[in-house]
């Protein structure tokens, strides 16, 4: 089995449903917790990594103190072409750590339901209209030098893009099941109708899109993990 680091920023944002999906595709899950106290590694001996969302911002190194180093193993990975994969906040962070910027999403905030245009198809995203679970209020406002824009949805272009041989940042969630979704909406005292029921009604179509982008991304450590 190959394995991919898990990093996991907040207890209500773990690996969801990949703790289910990669694992059936060949992909082990090591999830490390530095909010509560795990040391982030130095040097990345998995065969992928992946950074999870979290309700900081992606330059708040104070709050989180973890950040820097998460940046840095960020951007070791692309440098070394291991694939690796940023949702949401990871996203945001894969981008600051190879050259992007982030700021606070003029448009205001996208949460829920939504949906995205993926215009440029690439190994890990086929072409079309995906239905995704949203909840960002920052976002990329600058990509990275040499990465290449791979989605957009109507308030905001930069929703997926690649950088590097083999690195993914997705700003909406592929991760989040209904159940995931109910405990975001407690946390900051949401309507149940207005978040948590259209993306009920939607669970399957969501679920087989983001199936789909976990065994794509399986399928690309896999191959480099073969490779040796």
């Amino acid at each position: 089995m190959s394995r991919a680091l898990v990093v996991q920023h907040v207890a209500l944002e773990g690996p969801g449903r990949f703790a289910q999906w990669l694992p059936s595709y060949g992909v082990e899950l090591d999830v490390v917790r530095p909010y509560a106290g795990d040391a982030l590694p130095d040097v990345l001996e998995a065969e992928a990594l992946i950074v999870m969302g979290g309700p900081m911002g992606a330059y708040d190194d104070e709050a989180a103190a973890w950040l820097p180093a998460v940046k840095r193993l960020l951007a070791a990975a692309v440098d070394a072409g291991i694939p690796t994969l940023g949702v949401c906040l990871g996203a945001q962070l894969l981008a600051v750590a190879t050259g992007g910027r982030v700021e606070r999403g003029g448009n205001g905030p996208e949460i829920g339901l939504g949906e995205v245009e993926v215009h440029t198809p690439d190994s890990l995203l086929a072409l079309g209209a995906v239905p995704v679970v949203q909840w960002h209020f920052d976002t990329v406002t600058e990509l990275p030098p040499g990465a290449e824009l791979l989605a957009s949805s109507a308030a905001y272009p930069v929703q997926a893009y690649r950088v590097g041989a083999a690195a993914w940042g997705l700003q909406y969630h592929v991760e989040a099941d209904p159940h995931l979704v109910a405990e975001w909406v407690r946390a900051e005292d949401r309507d149940e109708r207005d978040v948590l029921a259209p993306i009920r009604a939607a669970d399957a179509s969501i679920a087989a899109a983001g199936e789909q982008v976990a065994l794509r991304f399986a399928a690309v450590v896999n191959e480099r993990a073969a490779q040796g």
